[in-house]
């Protein structure tokens, strides 16, 4: 839903300067609280925002309105309201407009923030730390750029509260959103411009609060959050912080899973932020205050016994170190509990044993305590769980036989010489580091090339065989190797099956298409990524799917994947130049094209090609009806990896995906052309003769090859 032009106001600027004091007088009827909820239903956190619409759109900071939460707007004159719809999101801009079911508000005139010059006196309202409709005037220091971001920097002090308020110029015109405070100074902050705003109200991406309050929200089929905390679940881990409400911060997340009787196994993977806090398993688990937990807490590992909500009613039974604890690392955790024993194992290791028998029975599942923040994987339940075997390789057996000295052999040999020991154990830290970050990059390399290789195998074979959206999460394992794969599948299938129930058995291709239209982009806001379309994110399945952003090309792909499962046919990729879109080609003549990026918008051909002259500015030769296969579509998905990569000026990081797009198709002469030029840039002058010799030998239709020959006889010397 585009936001009428009438509802908002840029008219033609105000001549007279206001003091501040007027300024204030006018603003404050415009500005108001902006708070979301944790939950338990207690405030979570507060900012700013101000109306921009006369029919409820107020405009603040995404970071403001949190993520899958409530959030209420308190006017002027006191009045609440709860927030309907979040009208349009950009997380890279920090940006957000909310609706509230609210009219004849006063919307304050957005300005033209690159006409703010540096020096302007610029006045800014806010609610810093509480104290609400607060004024503070500055000037326009500069303009910095952050996260590719271009800010106003201000000489204003920010505190938070003041995050989402309008600064105006001594004309009353909003020019940006406060949004950043610096750290090192107390009069230094930065706004995001309101152009970029402008941007969001023109192609909104609206999603109901029914629908945002599921946005990295738990599947309460799977867990209940107790004791408040903020749990979420982002493709298939779940991520926890804030102070729960139980004695010592206690949250708890229980599985709803069956348990089995005893004996059973529970195990997790769990890693912290901080070794002082505390985050693990709990059993035995009443659903209330009663409980079972086995944790890692300030670099022990403890297992505990809770009968009651108070400090009286819990029992510290073993706490104990152990060699096999990995501290700032993942570590499994597994408890097995018989029926008149329980061990409890870190990294498949016992560490405690305990014939406590005073909780017999309950549900499993996490818990975590103070202040920590805390990332889960892998959650398993069952009789008896299957072991990861140990790495038995060469290298594992070289590296375990280098180990280090133990604790107290090494502080012999300090005493022993102690006038050398500070230096000598200063450079020998030095090399560790070296080597650790040597390791460091080659496991990197090991997982890319683990990576790349399942990559070419899933895409062999026939068209009608490859799994492409298997291959598109393989694109993202390359730089995120603890990806759970089988989660986004199950996210995929779960979508895919509301969109199903949602349908009459009977339903045409045309119906069950426009279904999948409306529930995606309108009802899940999924969106074209307008503000950093050069972002990697955007190439990334698993993030488009979590942040609901992405390219023309990663939105085909999640349409035509969900399409698919829904039982729509006659969908395929179109690689139209500049623009990836979706073609419904039902029969001839009846052909549509689906523009993800739109909003999924319907075009017929006389639109597709508008759009193509729009994003090409020249005419350009296209098969509107060609589909693209699964192997082209991957090939541009790590193209455009590559050149996120060249514009950020990381050769070697551009010719990593190149790699993987040889290796995929390593007779295509441009393929090899373009990493021959990406070796060129990276150095490897040896590896850029050998592919273009590739390409002269292949001697390719359409390409005039005498350029290639000179550069060729070139880099002859260069490789000597």
């Amino acid at each position: 839903m585009l936001l009428a032009l009438t509802s908002w106001s840029t008219a033609a600027p105000t001549r007279t300067e206001q003091s501040v004091a007027e300024l204030a007088r006018r603003l404050r009827p415009s500005v108001v609280v902006v708070s979301h909820y944790g939950r338990d239903g207690k405030e979570d956190g507060v900012g700013a925002g101000f109306v921009i619409s006369s029919n409820g759109l107020i405009a603040t900071c995404a970071h403001v309105i949190g993520e899958a939460r409530p959030i209420t707007v308190r006017l002027a004159n006191g009045r609440e309201h709860e927030v309907t719809e979040v009208h349009a999101w950009d997380r890279n801009l920090d940006l957000a407009i909310v609706r509230i079911d609210a009219t004849k508000l006063e919307p304050l005139r957005l300005g033209d923030s690159d006409e703010l010059t540096q020096g302007a006196p610029v006045v800014a309202m806010g609610n810093p730390l509480g104290m609400e409709h607060s004024v503070v005037q500055g000037v326009v220091s500069a303009r910095r750029e952050f996260e590719h971001v271009e800010m106003i920097q201000l000489a204003i002090p920010i505190e938070p509260g003041n995050s989402g308020g309008p600064l105006v110029d001594m004309q009353g015109r909003v020019h940006g959103l406060l949004s950043l405070k610096a750290a090192l100074s107390a009069n230094l902050g930065f706004a995001t411009p309101v152009n970029e705003l402008k941007k969001l109200i023109a192609k909104p991406n609206p999603v109901p609060m029914k629908r945002w309050l599921t946005i990295g929200a738990l599947n309460a089929k799977e867990w209940e959050p107790l004791m408040g905390a903020r749990w979420q679940q982002r493709g298939g881990a779940l991520h926890v912080e804030g102070m729960g409400l139980g004695f010592g911060g206690r949250s708890l997340c229980l599985s709803q899973k069956p348990v089995p009787d005893r004996p059973y196994e529970v195990a997790v993977r769990v890693r912290l932020d901080d070794e002082a806090g505390a985050a693990g398993l709990i059993f035995a688990a009443d659903g209330k205050d009663m409980h079972y937990g086995f944790y890692p807490t300030a670099g022990q590992l403890r297992l505990t016994r809770f009968e009651g909500p108070s400090v009286y009613s819990w029992t510290i039974l073993t706490t104990t170190n152990s060699q096999h604890y990995r501290p700032g690392d993942w570590n499994d955790l597994r408890v097995r509990a018989e029926k008149n024993k329980l061990l409890c194992y870190v990294n498949d290791q016992l560490v405690i044993e305990s014939t406590d028998t005073a909780l017999k029975k309950g549900k499993v599942g996490l818990a975590k305590f103070r202040q920590t923040k805390a990332e889960f994987r892998d959650f398993r339940i069952g009789a008896k769980l299957e072991r990861r075997p140990p790495v038995a390789s060469p290298l594992a057996q070289i590296l375990k036989s280098n180990s280090e000295l133990r604790e107290d052999k090494l502080k012999s040999l300090v005493d022993a010489d102690a006038d050398n020991a500070s230096r000598v154990l200063t450079e020998e830290a030095g090399r560790l580091e070296q080597r650790a970050a040597r390791m460091r990059e080659l496991a990197k390399k090991a997982q890319f090339d683990a990576a790349q290789r399942e990559l070419v195998r899933t895409m062999e074979g026939p068209e009608d065989k490859i799994d492409l959206f298997r291959a598109a999460l393989l694109i993202s394992k390359f730089d995120n190797p603890e990806l759970d794969a089988r989660a986004y599948g199950e996210q995929l299938d779960g979508l895919a099956g509301e969109v199903k129930a949602s349908l009459p058995p009977a339903a045409t291709d045309d119906e069950r298409l426009r279904r999948i239209i409306r529930f995606l982009f309108e009802e899940n806001g999924f969106h074209g990524s307008r503000s950093d379309y050069y972002h990697r994110a955007n190439s990334y399945i698993d993030r488009v799917m979590d942040d609901r952003e992405g390219l023309p090309i990663t939105l085909s792909l999640l349409f035509l994947e969900v399409a698919e499962r829904a039982g729509v046919k006659h969908l395929s990729g179109a690689a139209l130049p500049g623009r990836f879109m979706v073609l419904y080609n039902p029969a001839p003549g009846k052909e549509r094209w689906i523009d993800v990026f739109d909003g999924g918008r319907l075009l017929n051909r006389t639109e597709v090609e508008s759009v193509l002259r729009e994003n090409n500015e020249v005419e350009v030769e296209v098969n509107y009806l060609a589909a693209a296969s699964k192997k082209e579509i991957v090939i541009r998905m790590l193209r455009n990896l590559a050149n996120v990569a060249e514009r950020r000026q990381e050769p070697r990081e551009s010719l990593r995906y190149l790699d993987v797009v040889v290796a995929l198709a390593p007779d295509a002469p441009l393929e090899r052309l373009s990493r021959a030029m990406a070796r060129i840039g990276a150095g490897d002058v040896r590896g850029a003769r050998e592919d273009l010799r590739v390409v002269i030998d292949s001697e390719p239709e359409g390409l005039d090859i005498r350029p290639v020959e000179a550069l060729y006889r070139r880099l002859e010397g260069a490789a000597e």
